[in-house]
C-alpha cells in the first residue's frame, strides 16, 4: 500500500508542475493566485500522501501548509481591494 501513496503522490507532484507554469507566466494577478492556491493545496494532498505511506507526524506540516494558503489568500484580497473595503474596523457607522 505505501507503493500506491507514493505513486499517488509522484503523479500529484507532476500536476502540480502545470500550476507552477501558470504561477509564474499567468496573465493577471488573480491567475497566478489561484495558481499558488493550487499549489498549497497539491502540497497538503502530497504531504498527506507521504504521512500515510510512512510518518505520521507530517500531517502537522499539511496543516501548517493548509494555515499559510489560507492567510496568502486573505493577504491577497485585502492587498486588491480599495482601501479599507469591507473592513469592518474602518466602518464610519459602526
Amino acid at each position: 500500500m505505501s507503493g500506491w501513496f507514493m505513486f499517488l503522490a509522484t503523479v500529484l507532484l507532476l500536476s502540480l508542475a502545470g500550476a507552477l507554469w501558470r504561477v509564474w507566466s499567468g496573465p493577471s494577478q488573480a491567475d497566478r493566485m489561484m495558481a499558488a492556491q493550487l499549489v498549497g493545496t497539491g502540497g497538503v494532498g502530497v504531504v498527506l500522501l507521504l504521512a500515510a505511506a510512512g510518518d505520521w507526524a507530517m500531517i502537522d506540516v499539511a496543516v501548517v501548509l493548509a494555515l499559510l494558503a489560507a492567510f496568502a489568500a486573505v493577504a491577497f484580497v485585502k492587498a486588491q481591494t480599495p482601501q479599507g473595503a469591507g473592513d469592518p474596523e474602518d466602518d464610519a457607522d459602526g
